[in-house]
Formats: structure tokens, C-alpha cells, sequence
């Protein structure tokens, strides 16, 4: 089995893409990631459901997990709000990571090679200069367990 046999359609987003749509793509879809294209539509980076998070989760409660606990539900579900006006450049984190990409020939073990070495959830596949999808964590396992 290759790249090509397990990469399905998946959904894109750019730098100027709103965070808040950012989210809601990952909500509605239920996904991991997403992929950034650069301006020429080409895999920038992923972006970890985690980094749009940061953007929403109070700073002072990333840094004590303590202090999450006193803010009622009421006022926890604003705090995606907090996303409005951002966009997915801001997501972004500050070191940027190995891009995880790989053409249409990898194998089931480059690709979980890939994924652990980039601690990636997905993997873009391209076709030369072409996305033609990604490799997820989750149809990664679920092909290698034959569930």
C-alpha cells in the first residue's frame, strides 16, 4: 500500500484564511489539521487543531491549568469568540516544524516515519507540484490494524 492508495480529498486553508473558519472546518469535519497552501497552492504547513486553540485559550490559562478551573462554562464557550479578526498566519507557531510531505510512492512505514518524526497528524500527498491530498493519522492505524 502507498500514499497514493490511502490519500483521500482534504481541506486547505491560507495564511489569510479567518482562524474562526479555521475552526469551524475542524469542527464541522471533524479533523486533526488542516493544510496551509502558499499563494501558488502549495503546502506550506499544517496546522494542528492545538495551534487554533492557543489563539482561544486564555494565556494565563495555558500557563496554569489551575486557573481554567475557576472560569464557569458560561464564559469558557467565549473564548472562541476571541478568534474573530484573526487569521491562520496568527495560528501559526513561532518555530516553524518540518513540512510533512511525501509523493504518491511513500509507503505505510515512510508515512508513519514522517508522521512521528514531524508529530504531525497528517501527511500532505503531492503528485510533482500538485496536492492531491493528505494521509491521516486515524487511516493510517486504521489500515495498518485492518479495522
Amino acid at each position: 500500500m502507498r500514499a497514493r492508495d490511502l490519500a483521500v480529498e482534504f481541506p486547505t486553508v491560507t495564511l489569510d484564511t479567518p482562524a474562526l473558519e479555521a475552526a469551524r472546518l475542524l469542527a464541522e469535519r471533524d479533523l486533526p489539521g488542516l493544510i496551509l497552501l502558499d499563494d501558488k497552492g502549495r503546502p506550506l504547513s499544517i496546522l494542528p487543531g492545538t495551534q487554533v486553540l492557543r489563539l482561544a485559550v486564555p494565556r494565563y490559562c495555558q500557563d496554569d491549568p489551575a486557573l481554567a478551573r475557576v472560569v464557569d462554562e458560561a464564559h469558557a464557550d467565549l473564548f472562541l469568540r476571541q478568534l474573530g479578526g484573526r487569521t491562520v498566519r496568527e495560528c501559526l507557531p513561532e518555530q516553524p516544524r518540518e513540512l510533512p510531505v511525501t509523493d504518491l510512492d511513500a509507503t505505510v512505514l515512510e508515512l508513519a516515519a514522517l508522521m512521528a518524526r514531524t508529530r504531525s497528524p497528517l501527511v500532505a500527498v503531492m503528485d510533482k507540484r500538485h496536492l492531491i491530498g493528505a494521509v491521516t493519522l486515524q487511516s493510517l492505524l486504521d489500515h495498518v490494524l485492518e479495522l
